[in-house]
């Protein structure tokens, strides 16, 4: 099965039903996703399919054949991508800087869709999960790329994280469809099971910082 990654072709001898994020890090080595809850509610494992925001823990290889999988290791050679990790840094956004990754990804794939996004839009586009509870940082950075430079002030001068993180129904709404969240879990299960025989396995990801 052919991948393509950060406009890369790679043929893969993977299970069709293998999840992209486990492709991304035990077949190619590209470790900057991250493994989080593992049923596409946090966002840690985010990239972007033909431009569209991706839970790759949930998604299965023979569902993006053929399509362009971009993950954090190229975000800086898109232009936009730059401005996006450029703001990171201004803002002093990461902490421990584990979810960071899908952030990025995700407001990413914001700006594409939308250059300009209001309030509104990056409330519901930004979804992910921060255990350090970064996203005044975050909301700041994207006002900021999107020109609303009042909302950017508003930042504690003192570099305070906190905030109001996603609401309930907004994590639930970020949720990928049912059929591949099972599918998903049940791999994930599997997978889980096999590294528990030989300590070994995707899941290892939590250690890659």
């Amino acid at each position: 099965m052919q991948l393509q990654v950060n406009g890369q072709a790679h043929e893969l001898e993977a299970e069709a039903d293998m999840p992209l994020l486990w492709v991304l890090r035990d077949e190619l080595g590209m470790t900057g996703t991250k493994y989080g809850c593992g049923l596409a509610q946090c966002g840690a494992c985010s990239v972007l399919v033909d431009g569209v925001i991706t839970r790759s823990c949930v998604t299965p290889l023979e569902s993006v054949a053929g399509k362009a999988v971009t993950t954090i290791e190229a975000v800086e050679q898109d232009g936009l991508g730059k401005r996006v990790v450029d703001a990171w840094v201004r803002h002093q956004v990461p902490q421990c800087g584990y979810c960071q990754s899908g952030q990025v990804m995700a407001a990413l794939a914001l700006l594409k869709e939308k250059a300009r996004p209001s309030q509104e839009d990056v409330r519901a586009a930004m979804v992910n999960l921060c255990r350090c509870g970064t996203y005044n940082a975050i909301h700041a950075a994207l006002t900021d790329l999107a020109g609303l430079s009042d909302t950017a002030a508003a930042v504690p001068a003192d570099g305070a994280q906190g905030g109001e993180g996603p609401s309930t129904a907004t994590v639930a709404a970020a949720v990928a469809g049912g059929a591949a969240v099972v599918a998903g879990s049940a791999y994930l299960l599997t997978r889980r099971g096999k590294a528990g025989e030989t300590g070994q396995g995707a899941a290892d990801g939590q250690e890659d910082a």
